[in-house]
C-alpha cells in the first residue's frame, strides 16, 4: 500500500502544474494533502472527483486559508473532518480515516509565526485530550 502526503500550498495552484498527472501516474493508494487553501465549492469536478479515487476535503472557514484533503482508492470504514474541537477545526486541520486495521491521520499543524503569536495556539492542543 502506498501512502503519500504533500504540502501543495494551494491546490488550485498546484492543479495547474500538473497534479492530477501526477496523480494518475503516481497512484497513490491514500494521498493526504495539506495547505489546500480552498474548498470544495471553488474546486472544478476533475479535481473533487479525480478517475479511481473519492475525496474528502476539511477546508477552513477563512477562505484561502489552511486546509486538508484526502484522496483515497479504497473507501474508508469512516471519516472525520477535524478533532471536534472548534478552534482547530475551523481551520481545516485535520482528516482521520479508518481503514478497519488501520487508521491514517492527515493533519496540517499551525506555524507558530516569525513573532511568535500562534505558539500559544499551537501548543493548547495538549489540554484538550
Amino acid at each position: 500500500m502506498k501512502i503519500m502526503a504533500w504540502n501543495v500550498n494551494g491546490i488550485r495552484a498546484v492543479q495547474k502544474k500538473g497534479f492530477l498527472d501526477w496523480l494518475q501516474r503516481e497512484q497513490p493508494d491514500i494521498l493526504f494533502l495539506q495547505e489546500t487553501k480552498a474548498s470544495p465549492d471553488q474546486l472544478d469536478d476533475e479535481l473533487l472527483n479525480p478517475p479511481g479515487y473519492t475525496t474528502y476535503w476539511a477546508a477552513a472557514e477563512r477562505k484561502g486559508y489552511s486546509g486538508v484533503a484526502l484522496f483515497t482508492r479504497t473507501l474508508p470504514q469512516e471519516v472525520t473532518l477535524g478533532l471536534g474541537i472548534p478552534e482547530y477545526d475551523a481551520e481545516g486541520r485535520t482528516i482521520v480515516a479508518e481503514y478497519g486495521d488501520f487508521v491514517v491521520i492527515g493533519a496540517y499543524f499551525p506555524n507558530g509565526s516569525r513573532d511568535h503569536s500562534r505558539v500559544p495556539f499551537k501548543c493548547d492542543i495538549r489540554r484538550t485530550f
